[in-house]
Formats: C-alpha cells, structure tokens, sequence
C-alpha cells in the first residue's frame, strides 16, 4: 500500500488562455455597469 496511483489531468493551454480573458472580460464589464451607474443612476441607460 505505499505505491499510490495518482492520475493527474493536464489543463490545455487553450483553456487557461480562454478562461483568463473570459475573467479580464468580466472585470471590464463590471467597471463599465458601475461606471455608468454613477454617472446616470441606471445600470442599464436608457431603460426604464
């Protein structure tokens, strides 16, 4: 019992590229949701 079978999947380059713009992508999308929340007092301007 001191051998142990430890199988260890590898992330595709890829995904960890796709997964770190998705993450800069939100980031900015937030930015932009409170900047214009406090510029016009709207999340979405021009809706009601």
């Amino acid at each position: 019992m001191t051998e142990t079978n430890i199988k260890t999947k590898k992330i595709e380059k890829e995904k960890v590229v796709a997964e770190t713009l998705n993450g800069r992508f939100a980031m900015i999308g937030l930015i932009a949701a409170i900047g214009a929340y406090l510029t016009t007092g709207q999340i979405i301007p021009g809706f009601v």
